[in-house]
């Protein structure tokens, strides 16, 4: 007698199913609704396909489109196939790669036959059509196991270079599979999919733009053309993301950077911003801000150099593990001559620092240490430089140049859940000052790393424990644990902040580290007289002022809170004659401590509210005859549409108020 298999299903009930069987099957054994509904499963834990047959007596979970993040992750991997499928029924002889699911949809990198020319935004609906005609032809899905070899064979035989070289170098002896979509298409895939393709909603995709990409990601391999698209589970969702998006289009730091006169960017310094005085007030009113922080928090202020030795970045690690991402430099005075080299060559070298850590150990190592000097907090507003590729450079949100509100605190074993726990509610009463609710992540140990498993342990423990002392280790403050995602010395807590329309931002971090202390050679004395390391934790709370800034913009859509405003209120005449009393009014504006600006220009009133709102000022503040008889002023708020009368002295006690920042208000 065949021994059945025994299928334990998340009620804690247990099927009993024949060899061979399937999740599918198990689906239809409990009933039709749920057979129908059933889009995958977890067997084990493993998201698999609702035909793949078990394979021993196993845990089962039936996979719907309730189950939003695998029902999401599963739809856009099999949109992305079926546009691979698409481009090529339309396009016999383009050459297909590979194509991953994204955060908000999926793409595929592909080569147009040598036929056309590369595919370009006027293709785009003719893909979306075919897609359609796929869907609705509810192809199955179907799941086959084959060797390297056959996959060699195949690729080669219809012209598939790029499938054929990855095939070529997938391990011999790993189960390689391919998917079907019936019987007249198939790609190379892991897994798992959707059972059919008319699982998919026809109405809740959209193919959104085209890119270029390099095969493998090296520019000096063929060029291929990314075709990125947005799916979703049903119409209503897709909608949802393209309101999102226009939303965020018109919030874009970009464009009210340039409307608001803030700042700009150009090629002579790429992925590096040129301030504007509008823009640098912001920028100052930040940093002072931040300053009152930490001076309150017990931090010592540093300065840090620009360029330091390569033999510094080799002890460090940084050397070995970022060098791709420094700006490295000869240690020599360049060639100044018409012939020859710049530079010889011959120079030892120098770095920018992309990081300021290195320094503040170095500046901690200055005369000896006790324990009783311990916790040692040292704050810089820090000037890094990292090489980012010029194509990966976005506005405020990604540049090469930056600088980081940073601190490193150097303590005692038995201080750091104490520090940790401290810098949570510092960066709590942060973030609620902007306005922002936020999300906590605890990054753990990646598979490349420095430091001993043990010394890991203990490290995430540390974190954990101080988050779950601080109340903030909870569903509120969406907790999580994400594994691989540490950095290459050290676990880290990740603040997300999400903003008005619902993105997050990974913005604070803070970081405990038991490796550059050890090899920079860092020490204390203890209470026993004998040298100890220190632990080093790295924080910083708006990550970097560009980028932080750039998320306050899209935040506020420009209009941001008075104390931030870079003008906080113009006053505007009606007619010249009023001229001296807008005079007066600014003057004493101005000795209030109000950033003011005057338009006395001859435009009409309407023209001015107009320009003034385009701008962001948050108050323009209108007088005509009447108001300079009365003294008063009529103040229309940014975003209201009715004025109000008050006195001029009225109005700048409001503006006082609103003026302060939430700190000291």
């Amino acid at each position: 007698m065949t021994q059945l298999l025994k299928i334990s299903l998340p009620d804690g009930s247990v099927r009993e199913m024949e060899p061979g069987s399937t999740p599918a099957d198990v689906a239809a054994a409990i009933g039709p609704g749920l057979a129908k509904a059933a889009i995958a499963a977890k067997v084990d834990g493993e998201l698999v396909d609702l035909s793949r047959p078990f394979t021993g007596d196993a845990q089962l979970a039936l996979v719907t489109s309730r189950d939003e993040e695998e029902a999401l992750e599963l739809a856009r991997h099999d949109y992305a196939h079926v546009l691979a499928e698409a481009v090529q029924a339309l396009w016999p002889g383009t050459q297909i790669t590979f194509g991953p699911a994204t955060d908000d949809g999926f793409y595929y990198d592909v080569m147009a036959p040598a036929s056309r020319e590369p595919f370009s935004m006027d293709d785009l609906p003719a893909i979306e059509e075919k897609m359609r005609e796929i869907i609705k032809a509810d192809k199955p899905l179907r799941r086959e196991v084959w060797t390297r070899q056959q996959l060699i064979d195949k690729w080669s035989s219809e012209g598939e270079t790029f499938k054929a070289e990855w095939a070529a170098e997938l391990p011999e002896g790993e189960e390689l599979t391919v998917y079907w979509s019936g019987n007249d298409w198939l790609d190379m895939c892991r897994g798992p999919h959707l059972p059919s393709t008319g699982k998919l909603d026809p109405q809740a995709f959209k193919l959104m733009r085209v890119a270029g990409a390099y095969w493998r990601g090296d520019q000096k391999n063929a060029q291929l053309t990314r075709i990125y698209g947005t799916g979703w589970l049903n119409k209503k969702q897709l909608n949802a993301y393209l309101t999102r998006l226009e939303e965020a289009a018109k919030r874009d730091h970009r464009k009210l950077g340039r409307e608001m006169d803030l700042f700009h960017l150009q090629e002579e310094a790429h992925g590096s911003v040129f301030w504007h005085p509008h823009g640098y007030v912001i920028w100052r009113e930040l940093e002072a801000y931040m300053r009152r922080a930490i001076d309150g928090a017990g931090y010592n202020e540093v300065k840090t150099p620009q360029v330091m030795d390569a033999r510094q970045w080799e002890q460090s690690g940084h050397w070995g593990k970022y060098r791709e991402n420094m700006f490295v430099i000869p240690d020599e005075v360049p060639n100044v001559e018409d012939e020859g080299a710049i530079v010889s060559g011959d120079a030892d070298w120098m770095a920018l620092k992309p990081m300021n850590c290195p320094a503040h150990v170095l500046i901690f190592r200055q005369g000896i240490k006790s324990y009783r000097d311990l916790p040692l907090r040292i704050y810089e507003n820090g000037c890094c430089h990292r090489n980012e590729p010029h194509g990966a450079l976005h506005g405020l949100m990604r540049v090469r140049q930056f600088t980081q509100d940073d601190a490193h605190i150097f303590c005692r074993e038995d201080q750091i859940v104490d520090e940790v726990r401290a810098f949570c509610e510092l960066a709590d009463r942060v973030y609620k000052d902007f306005g922002f609710t936020y999300s906590i992540k605890l990054a753990l140990r990646p598979e490349k790393r420095f430091g001993s498993d043990a010394d890991w342990d203990k490290a995430e423990d540390e974190l954990r424990n101080a988050v779950m002392e601080a109340g903030l280790a909870t569903e509120e403050y969406g907790w999580e644990e994400l594994p691989g995602e540490g950095a290459f010395y050290a676990p880290k807590l990740e603040w997300h902040l999400t903003d008005a329309i619902g993105r997050t931002w990974q913005v604070g971090t803070i970081q405990s580290d038991r490796v550059l202390p050890e090899r920079l050679d860092a020490t204390y004395v203890g209470e026993d007289g004998s040298k100890h390391r220190p632990v080093m934790l790295h924080r910083a709370i708006f990550g970097s002022y560009e980028r932080f800034i750039g998320i306050l913009i899209e935040h506020f859509a420009g209009r941001l809170p008075v104390w931030l405003a870079p003008v906080q209120a113009v006053v505007a005449t009606i007619v010249s004659d009023a001229d001296g009393y807008a005079n007066e009014a600014v003057a004493k504006l101005k000795a209030a401590g109000i950033r003011v600006e005057s338009d006395l220009r001859n435009e009409k009133i309407n023209y001015k509210v107009r320009e003034h709102s385009h701008a962001k000022v948050p108050h323009l503040l209108v007088v005509g005859m009447r108001e300079a008889e009365e003294g008063t002023v009529a103040v229309r708020t940014l975003g209201q549409q009715h004025q109000k009368v008050m006195s001029l002295d009225e109005a700048i006690a409001m503006l006082k108020t609103e003026a302060s920042a939430p700190d000291i208000r």
